[in-house]
This record gives C-alpha cells, structure tokens and sequence, in this order.
C-alpha cells in the first residue's frame, strides 16, 4: 500500500522515521483505550456509546495499492463506506496491523518494501498519511502489534527474517535494528502470518514454504524477539496463525493441505506443544478465534466457504459445528468485530467482502446479506474500535 505526508529518511535508520505524526496515543497496556480484533482473539468488550468501529481491507494490486474503509453498524453488522474511501498506499500491499489504542495503523508494502502509518479519524474512520518507513529488508509481507501497543513486528518475504518497531505516542516507528531471524536455515522459509499473543509477551510465526511454525518471546523493554527453539512442523502452506483469547493455545491454517494445526503454549515459556491437525475445508487460508474462546472459523479459499469449530476449553481441540457457510470466490482473510458480534471476510477473487452475524450461544454463522464491494484483490483485513 502507499500513503504519506511527513516523507522520512532512510531504510534501516527508522529512529528519523514517520515522524510529525498527528494524533495523540501512545502504549497502552493490554487493550488500552480502544480495542482490535485481527484474528488473534483478544477479547474486547462492548463499544460505550460514542465510540465507532471500523472494517479496513488491503487491496492488494501491484502499482494501484489501496486500503478500503467501512463502517460497522452495531446492530445490525452492516458496512457502508467510510467517506474518501479507498485510502492510497504504496506498491503491492500485503498486511495491515492497527493500534489497540484505535487511533493508528500501519500497512506493509511488500513491491515498495516499506510500511505506510496512518493516523484514524475517530469520527469517520478515514487515514490520514502520517508518514512512511523502508524496511530494512525486502518484501514485507503481514505485521501484528503487541496488545500492549508498544511494538510493531513484519515478516520479511524471502529473507527470513522479522523486522521490528517501537510506537511512539505520536504513531511514528523507530527501528529496533537489525532483522530478527526467522525459521529453519532452509533458503525458502518464508515467514509468513505473524500474531502476538494477549500478555504481550509472546510472538508466533508461520512460514509459508518450510511448512513450520515458531516462536519467540518479546523483551518488555527492547522489544527484541528471542527464539524459544527450532520451528516446529505444521501442515502445508501455512498461511493464518491465531492465539486464543486465553492465550493457551495456537492455531495455524494449512491451504495446502486443508487443515488447522493445534498446539498448546506453555503459560511459564511460550513454548509450543503440537497436537497435531484437524481437517478443514479445502484451501484452508486464515483461522480467527472469537473473543469468548468458545468458537473458531476458517476461511477455504478453493472451497468458496467458511467453517465453524467449537473450542475445547481445557484442550483447545476443534470440533466442527457442521456444514461451512458461503463466502465470495477465493475467502483469504478475516476479522472479528470489536465487540466479537460479526465476522468480515476478505474475498480476494470477487472483489469483495463478506459478513455474517454469530451466534454467541452455538457459534453459528448467519449471513449478512449481500458481500459489499472493496478494491482490486482485497487481502488483509482488520478492524478497530475509536477512542
């Protein structure tokens, strides 16, 4: 994607980045002053009145990059665009991450290998370009914040490695320095999805063509990531990595070989413990954990659907609520509502999003009505909830 308007310095020396960045904000600790929900299950509570929520989904197009801006309407779920939607970006969009405070986001540009920050309108929903970063690498694909809003992470495409962030109170990033190593020694590990776990403490990262997962934990005061041992195996093609509300177990969503991985997470180390798979629907490309814990969805981006699961409180297994439900053509990513009420599906063949309500008591998913048009191969989705 692409977007700025205080242009700033180099690649790697990020401290002179984004910097006179609008708005206020700053680090909040877990779910701060506002909320997210990007598939990692943190949970949020109601929006107190005043507050909005928004739907932001990276188109991902090679020269003409955008990110689409909905609002959600909080009864019914509904999206209607957010005025001067869609927003600029640069070349060849992947992932996009926003601030818990609600106030920020960030979207990685993998062509123009560069992060694009926005400051968000409270109000409206609409970016302004607050400024844009190199990274220190090519090809950043997807990027997650802490909840605690202090750091930002991205993985970078072919060079196995992550780069990392400190968020200024401002919404500008300084650079922690070099690039985190990332997978096996394999040449094409390609870290991939990225998800901070609720405590902050803990990062976890699929990679896309050495099919592993791995895990790292998070300095409270640097923000650098320390491997916590070799990747473990998951299935093919990797793709969507979520953590339960409770932080107690990871997911990873396998399109190529159509299934969810489970792992337990050792609450004293961070550590991975694999359960092995449960069968999905075909091409199983992204997996989101609702705010309660109880259920989980799937988006199959050959089957054109998305699943249901319960959850299992104490061993997090999966235990499918039956026949998937339709989505547009090639389902890639998804988001939860703030308020953990609606699911919004990024549709990347038809150009489009999809929306269904939930049913807090089975888990069930019940359409919204017709998707709502975004930009060209919409990816990444994420939501927020203002101030």
């Amino acid at each position: 994607m692409r977007t700025k308007k205080a242009l700033v310095a180099a690649m790697l020396s990020a401290a002179n980045l984004l910097a006179a960045c609008g708005g206020g904000g700053g680090s909040e600790s877990s779910n701060g002053g506002g909320s997210v929900s990007e598939g990692s299950g943190v949970p949020n509570p109601p929006a107190p009145p005043g507050q909005k929520s928004f739907v932001y989904v990276v188109n991902n197009t090679n020269l003409a990059g955008t990110v689409s801006a909905l609002m959600i309407d909080p009864a019914s779920g509904t999206l209607s665009a957010v005025a001067g939607s869609p927003f600029a970006t640069q070349a060849n969009p992947n992932g996009m991450a926003v601030h818990p405070s609600g106030r920020f986001a960030y979207v990685a540009n993998s062509a123009s290998s560069s992060l694009s920050a926005y400051s968000v309108n409270a109000a409206t929903g609409a970016l302004a370009p607050i400024g844009s970063v190199q990274t220190p690498l090519p090809l950043p694909r997807y990027a997650a914040m802490t909840p605690s809003g202090e750091f930002l992470y991205v993985t970078q495409g072919n060079d196995n490695s992550i780069s990392g962030y400190r968020v200024s109170q401002t919404g500008a990033l300084s650079s922690l320095g070099s690039a985190f190593a990332s997978g096996s020694a394999s040449a094409s590990s390609q870290p991939w999805d990225i998800v901070v776990g609720p405590s902050s403490k803990y990062a976890y990262v699929t990679h896309l063509t050495s099919n592993e997962v791995s895990a790292y934990s998070i300095d409270a005061t640097t923000g650098a990531l320390t491997s916590l041992g070799a990747p473990l195996a998951t299935g093919t093609t990797p793709q969507s990595v979520a953590v339960d509300p409770g932080g107690k177990f990871l997911y990873v969503a396998n399109s190529g070989s159509n299934t969810v991985w489970r792992y337990s997470i050792d609450a004293t180390t961070g550590a991975l413990t694999s359960n092995g798979p449960v069968a999905a629907g075909g091409g199983a490309a992204a997996i989101v954990v609702e705010p309660s814990g109880k259920f989980a969805y799937v988006a199959n981006s050959t089957a054109n659907d998305v699943g249901a699961f319960s959850i299992n409180a104490a061993t997090g297994a999966l235990t499918s609520l039956g026949a998937a439900v339709p989505a547009g053509t090639s389902p890639r990513w998804m988001a939860l509502d703030p308020a953990g009420k609606f699911l919004y599906v990024a549709n990347a063949a038809s150009n489009n999003v999809s929306g269904y309500s939930i049913n807090g008591t089975t888990g069930a998913l019940t359409s919204l009505g017709a998707p709502v048009g975004a930009g060209s191969t919409p990816f990444k989705i994420v939501t927020l909830k203002t101030p």
